[in-house]
């Protein structure tokens, strides 16, 4: 299982469980392991035969009830965007809430941290923990995160936040140095590959290559759709301008884009001052084109943000190509 690639940090987690911090900060890149470590870990405190190991038992009812998603003592706050069911988010006739029509937000609002507060403060239904689990923490605006603080500041009895970041510089400070930080690194190379090999992805270490060692990452881009369009990119940037520039036909494709030259550069960059490239996109550039590429990557990255925009994808894919270095 992927939380295995992490089992030193699964170790330090373990090792809290004798003075058990009331937050939990669980950050590194994005694609490490950092939610399969967090929902592992909150299914142990759960576990109603914990002193039988350091592992969730999996054969008793709450170890059961959580991997069906109906633990009543566990909560998901995450974004719409992520459209995970959460326990208890039903309406009165026992049926699940209707999701909105409208573009689901990729923030963590302030309502929902309201209805966590509800949650938490309420007695548990098994004489045990309650268990929430933000991601990604940074997701949360800034009344959100002022929300959450009062919690954080007074925790009730047996409450136990766990919130993942990928970036958690985008937190609140006051949010930062109220939970006990748990850094997740990038897993060694050949455990990642080993197991991208044991989920049917071909060609693991060059996906790891291009996910930037980031396993789980990786295998969202092999497999899919999300693998069949990185492809396709990559084939058409290969082919020259004018068929990249083709291969955009929705505006879902140009974060794509923008990201696949964004790594592009820096492969370049990185290839002409320390002669090894990092994604595996190809030949280096010269050393004197390596400030040109660093500065069309650092363009690249703002681009990635814009492309989340309504913008018609000829034209910015246009204006991305046209940036490059020649």
């Amino acid at each position: 299982m992927d939380f295995m690639l992490q089992s030193k940090v699964w170790n330090e987690l373990v090792g809290k469980l004798g003075r058990l911090p009331h937050a939990l900060l669980l950050h590194g890149p994005a694609g490490v392991g950092k939610l399969a470590l967090a929902e592992r870990f909150a299914r142990l405190l759960l576990c109603e035969r914990r002193g039988e190991g350091a592992a969730p038992c999996e054969r008793c009812d709450a170890c059961r009830w959580f991997v069906a998603g109906s633990h009543p003592d566990v909560r998901y706050v995450e974004p719409e965007a992520l459209a995970r069911y959460s326990p208890g988010e039903e309406d009165d006739d026992g049926e699940e809430e209707p999701r909105p029509k409208s573009k689901p937000s990729t923030e963590i609002k302030v309502e929902q941290i309201r209805a966590l507060a509800d949650f938490i403060y309420v007695g548990s239904h098994r004489a045990g923990s309650r268990v929430a689990i933000l991601h990604p923490a940074e997701a949360m605006n800034a009344t959100a995160a002022n929300a959450l603080l009062k919690s954080l500041e007074e925790p009730p009895a047996a409450a136990v936040f766990l919130l993942v970041s990928h970036r958690p510089a985008g937190l609140l400070a006051t949010v930062r140095s109220r939970c006990v930080a748990v850094p997740v690194p990038i897993p060694e190379a050949g455990a990642a590959s080993a197991w991208l090999a044991q989920q049917g992805v071909r060609g693991a270490a060059r996906w790891l290559a291009f996910a930037g060692g980031a396993p789980r990452r990786a295998l969202e881009y092999a497999t899919g759709e999300r693998g069949a369009a990185v492809e396709r990119m990559l084939r058409a940037l290969a082919a020259g301008e004018a068929a990249a520039l083709g291969a955009v036909q929705e505006r879902e494709d140009l974060e794509l884009l923008a990201e696949i030259l964004q790594k592009l550069a820096l492969d370049r960059a990185f290839s002409a001052l320390a002669g090894q490239a990092k994604y595996s996109l190809g030949p280096g550039g010269a050393a004197g084109d390596a400030r040109a590429w660093l500065a069309y990557a650092r363009a690249m990255g703002q681009d990635r943000q814009l492309a989340r925009h309504p913008l018609n994808p000829r034209l910015f894919a246009c204006a991305l190509l046209a940036g490059m270095p020649r």
